[in-house]
């Protein structure tokens, strides 16, 4: 029954660093463009296959 007195404060501790990491990515705007990367993991390839291209002619 003592190991509660442990793992409760642990547990508000986790959630605490949780809360904060939340806010410090909300505040540097981490979420503010969530499909930037996925297009560009799609189309970057196509762009650098067009340059080629277009300086070979």
């Amino acid at each position: 029954m003592s190991i509660i007195y442990v793992l409760i404060p642990i547990a508000i501790l986790f959630v605490l660093i949780a809360i904060g990491i939340f806010f410090w990515a909300v505040k540097t705007e981490q979420f503010e463009d969530l499909e930037k990367q996925g297009h560009s993991i799609l189309f970057d390839n196509d762009k650098e296959q067009h340059k080629k291209a277009n300086e070979r002619d």
